[in-house]
């Protein structure tokens, strides 16, 4: 073995770090799944609420440490698509869904299949799309509200046959949300490191003391706001809402471009 095979082999592994806090966002996601199936409901949905922050963490740490890793980023996107995919749409099916018959497994489906195609197209688009703001809702923001609106039926002891038509109108809406073109705020031009005035600190503590008083209701209720932030921001900027904002994709795919590459090369060369 030459001395330039022996070096990468010792140089071969996965950071342990965030890959750590990607575990923990599965396990919570799979965990949300056998709670629902044992009829823990609330637990259920507080597990996929668990998994948001561990998702909200791994990242971050990834980039602190300097150990981000193209590992690390599909494990992430595998982690996704469970915690957040199919963890919520088998808890909304396991508490509501599975009485409306043929229409409760297609919400949950639609909203599974929804969640996995954000993931690829977001995948698909890195570095070349707009960071300050998602293109669609953000997968765990529709995990956010079919999650919430059982934590909330839940805790308040709400006849899941009552609501079973909302949940599934919810989750329905929820997943067509994440394939849109809607414009999302993903506030990562917000200056973290920057100073604020001691009035903003106020703020976000009586906003944690909001959320402690009713956690399931408040939570729900902000994931509801967030994802009609995205159809009133774009109807707002575009003054006149069309189909392509809406629907559509820009991501460069063979599968979706009638011309050739030779043909695109060809038309680049006249130029």
């Amino acid at each position: 073995m030459s001395e330039q095979q022996e070096r990468g082999r010792t140089h071969r592994g996965i950071y342990l770090l965030p890959n750590l806090f990607t575990t923990a966002g599965l396990f919570s996601g799979f965990y949300a799944i056998v709670a629902s199936m044992n009829g823990d409901f609330q637990q259920a949905a507080i597990a996929v609420f668990v998994a948001m922050i561990f998702d909200g963490l791994d990242g971050r740490v990834a980039r602190l440490t300097n150990t981000q890793s193209e590992f690390g980023a599909e494990y992430d996107s595998m982690a996704d698509i469970v915690s957040f995919g199919v963890a919520p749409a088998l808890v909304a099916y396991n508490w509501a869904l599975h009485d409306l018959g043929k229409l409760g497994w297609l919400a949950a489906f639609i909203f599974v299949a929804g969640g996995a195609l954000r993931l690829a197209r977001f995948n698909a688009s890195l570095g070349t799309a707009d960071c300050n703001f998602f293109q669609g809702l953000a997968i765990p923001s529709g995990a956010a509200i079919v999650a919430g609106i059982v934590w909330v039926g839940a805790r308040y002891e709400i006849e899941p046959t009552s609501i079973d038509i909302l949940v599934a109108l919810l989750t329905i809406v929820s997943g067509l949300l994440m394939v849109s073109n809607f414009k999302y705020h993903s506030f990562k031009d917000v200056d973290w490191r920057g100073k604020v005035n001691f009035l903003v600190i106020l703020l976000i503590v009586l906003v944690f003391v909001v959320i402690a008083t009713e956690p399931a209701l408040v939570l729900f209720i902000l994931a509801v706001v967030y994802a009609a932030s995205g159809p009133i921001y774009t109807i707002r900027k575009s003054g006149q809402l069309k189909l392509k904002d809406v629907l559509g994709d820009e991501i460069d795919d063979a599968d979706f471009n009638d011309k050739t590459h030779e043909e695109k090369q060809e038309e680049e060369s006249k130029k």
